[in-house]
């Protein structure tokens, strides 16, 4: 993180020796996360923050950026899926090992998409965020069903369908945009398919563990059991190098699934979000379109007035004239900074690609 940026810190809240901290009995328990934020930036009431959240508090804060700066060509990343089977699971058995995975995944995923928040110069800004990084207490957060798991992903994509089925076809003049929609649909199929790809990875390396775990053990039982001392001796030392491949095999998939799956995963969500901002300018464009058709329909009907000698109606005609005017340049204005937000943002959402990309 720069040194000009807060650095955020997300871990669960501590409780006694657990490292999860369950309010709440039986399946209306819930998680609940301690935000830390140690910050120089005059923007902040206190040098060092500490604050407990819930995960519908991050849908909650995702869904207000959403709502604020999506329109304005901001790119708002995503919030983490919400998993109700992963939840129940940790709500059955909260000491299983499937269990105390799933929680680190979402608090690395909660992790990831707070620093991801806070990186980008306008939200680090805004009063929702700077509130939800240091009140104490904040508004139950409502309607956060619909944001769960997929119904991020399904929300933009259906705003994508509605602008696809507009009447008014866009004739983009600009080579740039049109170049840029079209690489980020390549690459978004393409990363699915890698994602796609590693998970299955990740799946059969964990199976390759298993299996590698009930050779050891199987060798080394036989190892116990054998009578003669120097083949007892070899089933023995096999049983040790096995339970070493064994681990690390677990090694290698724990690797592959927090450095290349989540971080995958996180791109597939956000170039969806990339991709909402681009049907955001679309939808700019049409909104502009349809009060230049209003204007011109005004004006028809202004001349008609004109012809037909209605005076006492003319009067109304140019004023509805001078608002729809108005309503074309602002039209025109909000188009174009969309436009001029979106190459800023995708500008810095291939720096950041890129540095990925690299590192890996």
């Amino acid at each position: 993180i720069s040194a000009y940026l807060p650095q955020f810190l997300v871990f669960l809240c501590t409780h006694g020796d657990s490292c999860i901290c369950f309010l709440g009995d039986g399946m209306n328990a819930y998680m609940v996360y301690k935000v830390m934020t140690k910050t120089s930036l005059s923007i902040f009431s206190r040098d060092e923050v500490c604050v407990k959240r819930r995960f519908s508090d991050f849908l909650g804060l995702y869904s207000k950026l959403a709502s604020k700066y999506m329109h304005m060509g901001y790119i708002v990343p995503p919030a983490p899926e919400k998993s109700i089977v992963g939840m129940t699971k940790v709500k059955v058995g909260k000491e299983d090992l499937s269990s105390v995975e799933f929680v680190e995944k979402r608090r690395s995923a909660l992790e990831r998409y707070l620093l991801r928040t806070v990186k980008h110069p306008a939200l680090l800004k805004d009063p929702d965020v700077l509130q939800f990084l240091e009140s104490s207490e904040l508004p139950r957060a409502v309607s956060t069903q619909a944001l769960s798991g997929a119904g991020i992903l399904r929300m933009v994509n259906k705003a994508a369908d509605a602008v696809n089925k507009m009447t008014i076809k866009m004739n983009e003049s600009d080579a740039w945009f049109e170049e840029k929609q079209q690489q980020f649909e390549n690459l978004d199929v393409q990363l699915r398919k890698l994602h796609a790809s590693v998970e299955s990875l990740v799946y059969h390396r964990k199976e390759l563990s298993v299996n590698t775990a009930s050779f050891a053990k199987s060798a080394a039982m036989l190892g116990n059991s054998e009578d003669h001392t120097a083949l007892s001796r070899a089933l023995s030392q096999l049983a040790e190098v096995e339970e070493k491949i064994d681990q690390l095999h677990q090694d290698q998939s724990y690797a592959d699934f927090y450095l290349i799956s989540e971080l995958l995963g996180d791109y597939v969500r956000l170039i969806t979000a990339v991709k909402g901002v681009f049907d955001q300018r679309m939808k700019a464009w049409a909104k502009w379109q349809d009060a230049q058709v209003m204007l011109q329909r005004k004006r028809e009907a202004e001349a008609k007035l004109q012809y037909a000698n209605k005076p006492d109606k003319l009067q109304q005609a140019t004023d509805e004239i001078r608002e729809w005017e108005g309503k074309v340049q602002q039209g025109e204005r909000d188009f174009e900074q969309i436009s001029k937000n979106i190459r800023r943002e995708v500008g810095r959402f291939e720096v950041t690609f890129s540095v990925l990309v690299c590192t890996e």
